[in-house]
């Protein structure tokens, strides 16, 4: 397989309904080139806890997970969740594998313990997605992971997504539900390299939610992956576009004259 071709897409986890157009995007696409899909579900576990009386605590944009916690993510994100996408990229034509980071160690974590059963991801296994991949097999990744002493933990999906683009070296599609990275004008901005990245960020131009995800996008570069691209995911063709349109989304890439 040539590596160059992969593409990691990172989907939210919003209910199928609402994704059935990206999904159908992902279907078309993976007829045409290597595709690796990560999803996350914050919103769907959020749901389903509250359903069972049980609490959503936060520290800094990370949910804390006990035992309790990790078991209804288990249910809801590594079965509902996952199986839901799964069954309907079948339904809509493509050969989907669900997944989770756990299986075949695909996902290579440490614990953070200050937020319990979760962990942050420091690698990946490929061969287990090389495989599939090899006979035109979609996998649809879950992002649950054993940490450093093989116990099962929850893990952000940005986070599951950038260390699969890193180990892959491959390209990586953040779908989010804004426009990409503005400046401190509130325009667009179109291209970042790692050094105006954080600039932005020491500034307070990019803050909340986008910081993480923009530190996740450094860490793929930083590890090998080629580009990352942050994009509205409720566009047409949001994925096409944000491969081929230097001008849809934000596009971070690498210092020019560096090697990541």
């Amino acid at each position: 397989m040539d590596r160059a071709e992969l593409v990691v897409v990172k989907l939210g986890g919003t209910t199928i309904a609402e994704q059935r157009s990206t999904l159908s995007e992902v279907a078309a696409l993976s007829a045409e080139r290597q595709l690796l899909l990560v999803h996350g579900g914050g919103r769907r576990l959020t749901d389903w806890l509250a359903r069972l009386g049980i609490g959503s605590n936060f520290s800094e944009g990370l949910r804390v997970t006990d035992d309790e916690t990790l078991e209804v993510a288990l249910a809801v994100l590594g079965g509902l969740v996952n199986k839901e996408l799964v069954a309907t990229l079948r339904e809509l034509g493509a050969d989907a594998v669900g997944l989770t980071g756990v299986d075949a160690g695909l996902l290579v974590a440490r614990r953070n313990s200050r937020l319990g059963r979760v962990a942050t991801v420091t690698g990946a296994r490929p061969s287990v997605v090389y495989a599939m991949l090899a006979v035109n097999l979609l996998p649809v990744v879950a992002p649950l992971a054993l940490d450093e002493k093989g116990v099962i933990c929850n893990v952000n999906a940005d986070d599951a997504a950038a260390g699969l683009a890193g180990a892959f070296g491959a390209r990586l599609v953040f779908l989010t539900d804004t426009d990409g990275v503005r400046d401190a004008a509130g325009e667009l901005v179109s291209e970042l390299d790692e050094d105006s990245a954080e600039a932005l960020i020491g500034d307070g131009v990019i803050s909340g939610g986008m910081v993480p995800k923009v530190r996740s996008a450094l860490a793929v570069l930083r590890s090998g992956g080629s580009e990352v691209v942050i994009a509205d995911g409720g566009q047409r063709r949001a994925i096409r576009r944000a491969l081929d349109d230097p001008s849809f989304g934000t596009h971070i890439r690498p210092v020019p004259g560096l090697n990541p």
